[in-house]
């Protein structure tokens, strides 16, 4: 069995899998849609995703502010993961997912990624970082 990671941005959904041993988290791909609430294409392509890899939970970063209030983006995690839970029947994992942002430019500045390069990888590697701190945070408890 496997962890799925997310970010879930408003037209991308940036996926990540951990290893059988869940130690590691490896960027899987970009989700991409037209429209912030056409969601329908990207619940089936998780569900395949789950079935392919066997995943067990997912886990899913949620976007708190810096001074860890609250704001529409939250929300809309929130209603997300539910829609989640409903279509694959996992539990889902909210995760803080404040500088992970941070961690994935600092990752593309050493490997000195720019531009369109940037815009492809961000978000996967985002739920990479989402779905490592989730996976330390185990191996830690």
């Amino acid at each position: 069995m496997r962890i799925l990671g997310l970010d879930f941005g408003s037209k991308t959904v940036g996926v990540a899998v951990s290893d059988p041993l869940l130690l590691t988290a490896q960027g899987l791909e970009i989700i991409r849609r037209d429209k912030e609430n056409k969601l329908r294409q990207t619940l089936a392509r998780i569900e395949e995703i789950c079935r392919e890899y066997e995943i067990s939970e997912i886990v899913l970063g949620y976007p708190k502010n810096m001074n860890n209030t609250e704001g529409e983006r939250c929300e809309k995690t929130r209603s997300f993961a539910e829609d989640l839970r409903r279509r694959t029947g996992l539990n889902v994992t909210l995760v803080d997912e404040r500088l992970t942002t941070v961690m994935a430019d600092h990752a593309m500045n050493e490997a000195d990624l720019h531009g369109m390069e940037r815009k492809n990888v961000v978000d996967k590697l985002a739920a990479v970082f989402i779905l490592q701190t989730y996976l330390d945070s185990r191996k830690n408890n």
